[in-house]
Parts: structure tokens; C-alpha cells; sequence
């Protein structure tokens, strides 16, 4: 914005950017935050009115947020600083109003979560709106990348920046609390500030009014179940051990939005990219995601497995299910379950999320890129190999880091010392055995590269799996 000289748009940009991205991440939390939270029977027998927890509540969800928002903020105003040049008094009001630009897009947010939760409470599928939204958002932000790339590649930067600043503006126009920030900043009015920092106030109040109202009857229908009324009575069918476990597991992942979204969401796009490769040509999309690097098909095909793996092992459910556990793990502990069955169970049903998705991602590449039905083969049993070593290495992590004293599921599932300490060295690793795959591939065989792989892939994949059920004798 600076270098073309629109730098005048960028206080109702960074409004309306922290806006946007607080109004959609506090609709994601508002389920864990606000309700069916963890400690919810101890906050409500405390001498506090409903108003008063719900409020707080959000003030924590407001807290843990600011970091990012102010990030955010801090960046822009430091452009605007560069190139604006503006008075030494701009930046205090700057900082100072950047507090309170994401709160009512958290309170609407908020407002909106509370009227899905009122309408759906009684609704047997409560979670499945916000679980598909969830999924949706994501992959759109994974399509990002792309939509960028094609502006800077057709020399349309300048162009594109005076459109969005252009629809900025009229954005800024309906949307009132951007257009005081932008004001504030940029005239120095004081009417901008008073009514930013008063209808913002004013809001908080209003709207925990219906919120506190109704909290108590949300929350009990929200942590109860429905009943059909055609109930029938069928034949019990009996389980082993192991199998309970599984179903267990499948229960809790579709049982919650937040580990839904963040559990499957790299198989579903693995699916997708298979489909879209079967689709669009193996050949395209390479040309595509390499910016027409000089990579072939038959250089590329020793990397199948691994491109999927890319996607199905962005994240072990392992990673998180022993800590997700929380309050319930004494019960387990009292259990006569030998605690080497329950996280067998665990990393089985790991497996049977993510080896159908990785021989299905797979099998598309393969039949794609036309690969041999012998390496085709060898690599589906590289993929199937790859999802035991995710499984055993994200148990070992899930229970060396495990955490139970959790407020909230989304400081497991997305925040968790465990989730970071399995994804981060396994997406960096893997991006490079990509690579040495395909270096390796135009030295030697590429069945007999996939073969070795697999040995040493194996061998870690047992010593994870050995060290998970080791740690599990001592919890």
C-alpha cells in the first residue's frame, strides 16, 4: 500500500482484517469457550449471576486472542508510520484503540453462536453446521496461497491492491466500527474514538442480557442427549476390548467440532487432492504447485507416498487423545483394562482413519501419473507403513507431553506441547524426503529406493510403537 501510495486505506484494511479474522475463529470457539466448557458445573455453583461467568468467559476468549489481533495491528502501524508520516500522537491512540477493534466482531460472533446453540440444543447432529463451516474455512485458506500467486504472476499487484482498497473504503462505510478506527487515525476525530470505545462497551452489556438468560438451559441440553421416540430394542452386539477402545475414539472425534475439524481435516484433503489430480492430470497440477519447475511425472512418482503422507500425517490423533482424556482419566486408571490395550486401541483407530484415505489419495497419483501396478503396489504398503509410524510416534507423544488440567479442548487439540512437538519435525521431515526422494529416484531404481525406505520407515515405525506401549506402563 505504501509503494503505490495507497497508504491512506491501510488503518480500515487492518480493522476490517482483525475484524473478519476475529468474527470467524471466535464462531469456531464459542462451542468450547462459552459452553459445554469443562469446569462448568463448578463456575455456576459459585455466587455469580449468568451474566457475569458468560461475560468472563468471553473477556478469557478475548485475552487469548489479542496476542494475534495486536501482532496484526502493531505491523500495519508500522507502515503506516514509514510512509504516512503521521503526528507522534497517532500511535498511542493506534495501540489503544486496537484493544477494542476485535471485540464487537467477538461479541456478534458470540451472539451468533449463542442463537445456533439455543436453536440446535435439542437437535440430535447439534455439531454437524459448525463442523462443515469449520471444514470449509480451512480448505478455503489453503486456497489462498494459489489465488496470490496468480495475481503476482499476471503483474497485477497494483491493480488488485487500488481495487481492494477501493472496496476497503466502502467497507469501512457500512462497516461503522472499521470506518471510526480508520477516522480516528487518520482525521484524529474524537467523535471516532468515543463512538468506537462506547458502542463497544455498550454492546458487552446488551448482549449477555439473552446470553445469561438462557446460559443454564443451553448448557444441560447441550451436555444432554436426544431420544427418538420409535426407540427399538435390537440385539446387543459384544466387543473385544481393543474394538471398544476404537469406537470409543470414533465417538469422541465426531463428538466435538474443534477435534473433527483438526483430527480429519488432512485426510479429507488428501481425498480431495487425489481426486483432483485424477481429475486435472498429474502432469498439470506439478506444473501448478512447482510454478512450472522442471519436474516430470516419472521424477515425481518415487514421492507418492510421501506427498500423500504429506496431508493423512499432518496429524496423529494420537497426538491428543491421552490428554483429551482430562477429567475422565482417573476412571480409565480405575479400570481393569491393561493400559497397553488402551493405547493399542488408540493407535488403531488412528489407523483406520488414515490408511483408507492414503490408499485412496495413492491409488488416484498413481493412476494418474500411469505407475507401474508393481510399484503402485509397493506404494500403498510405503503409505499403509507411514500411518503406523504416525500412529506409534504421535502416542509417544501424546503421552510423554500429556496434559490433563486442560480449561478449554482447543488448548489440547491445536495448542497442545504434544501436537507441536509430533507435527512440526514430521512436516519439515517429510517435505525433505520428498525431495531426497526425488534426487534419489533419477540415481537409482525407484522401486528399490521405496523398498529401502520402507525398511528404515518400519524400524522407527516399531521403536515408536515399542517406546508408546513402554511410557503406557507408567501412566
Amino acid at each position: 500500500y505504501g509503494k503505490v501510495g495507497i497508504i491512506d486505506s491501510a488503518p480500515g484494511l487492518c480493522a476490517l482484517t482483525i475484524s473478519l479474522m476475529a468474527f470467524l475463529f471466535t464462531f469456531f470457539k464459542t462451542n468450547g469457550y462459552l459452553f459445554n466448557f469443562k469446569e462448568y458445573d463448578m463456575l455456576m455453583a459459585l455466587p455469580f449471576s449468568s451474566k457475569t461467568v458468560v461475560a468472563c468467559k468471553f473477556l478469557y476468549m478475548y485475552i487469548k486472542s489479542l496476542p494475534m489481533y495486536i501482532c496484526i495491528s502493531v505491523s500495519v502501524m508500522a507502515a503506516y508510520g514509514i510512509y504516512a508520516h503521521p503526528s507522534a500522537v497517532v500511535y498511542p491512540i493506534w495501540i489503544i484503540l486496537s484493544l477494542f477493534v476485535p471485540v464487537i466482531p467477538m461479541l456478534f460472533a458470540s451472539f451468533v453462536g449463542f442463537l445456533i446453540a439455543k436453536l440446535s440444543s435439542g437437535f440430535k447432529h447439534k455439531n454437524l453446521i459448525q463442523t462443515v463451516l469449520s471444514f470449509v474455512f480451512v480448505i478455503f485458506c489453503f486456497s489462498i496461497r494459489y489465488i496470490v500467486e496468480a495475481v503476482f504472476k499476471n503483474d497485477a499487484v497494483e491493480m488488485v491492491l487500488e481495487s481492494v482498497a477501493a472496496i476497503t473504503d466502502k467497507a469501512c462505510r457500512i462497516y461503522f466500527p472499521a470506518g471510526w478506527f480508520a477516522g480516528s487515525v487518520t482525521a484524529l476525530r474524537i467523535s471516532d474514538m468515543m463512538l468506537l470505545v462506547g458502542v463497544t462497551v455498550i454492546l458487552f452489556e446488551l448482549i449477555f442480557i439473552p446470553v445469561g438468560r438462557s446460559y443454564r438451559q443451553i448448557n444441560s441440553a447441550m451436555t444432554s442427549h436426544t431420544a427418538e421416540k420409535s426407540f427399538k430394542m435390537n440385539a446387543q452386539r459384544s466387543r473385544s476390548v481393543l474394538q471398544s477402545i476404537v469406537y470409543k475414539e470414533f465417538k469422541r472425534l465426531t463428538g466435538s467440532p474443534t477435534y473433527m475439524v483438526n483430527g480429519a481435516i488432512g485426510v479429507v484433503m488428501a481425498a480431495l487432492f487425489g481426486l483432483v489430480v485424477l481429475i486435472f492430470g498429474f502432469e498439470k497440477i506439478i506444473q501448478t504447485v512447482t510454478s512450472n519447475a522442471p519436474l516430470t511425472a516419472e521424477m515425481l512418482s518415487p514421492a507418492i507416498p510421501f506427498i500423500i503422507y504429506f496431508f493423512v500425517g499432518m496429524m496423529a490423533t494420537t497426538a491428543c487423545t491421552p490428554s483429551l482424556e482430562g477429567k475422565n482419566y482417573w476412571i480409565i486408571q480405575s479400570l481393569p483394562i491393561d493400559k497397553r490395550v488402551l493405547y493399542k486401541g488408540k493407535m488403531l483407530f488412528n489407523m483406520y482413519l488414515t490408511v483408507p484415505f492414503m490408499t485412496f489419495g495413492i491409488l488416484c497419483l498413481c493412476i494418474s501419473a500411469k505407475v507401474s501396478v508393481i510399484s503402485t503396489l509397493l506404494y500403498v504398503i510405503m503409505g499403509i507403513v507411514l500411518c503406523a509410524f504416525s500412529s506409534a510416534w504421535g502416542c509417544v507423544c501424546g503421552i510423554k507431553h500429556m496434559k490433563l488440567d486442560w480449561e478449554n479442548e482447543i488448548e489440547v487439540i491445536k495448542q497442545g506441547v504434544a501436537v507441536a512437538i509430533y507435527m512440526l519435525p514430521n512436516m519439515f521431515v517429510n517435505m525433505g524426503l520428498i525431495v531426497l526422494m526425488v534426487i534419489l529416484g533419477r540415481v537409482f531404481d525407484g522401486n528399490i529406493v521405496i523398498i529401502v525406505m520402507m525398511v528404515i520407515v518400519s524400524l522407527l515405525a516399531l521403536l515408536s510403537y515399542f517406546r508408546a506401549l513402554k511410557l503406557a506402563d507408567r501412566t
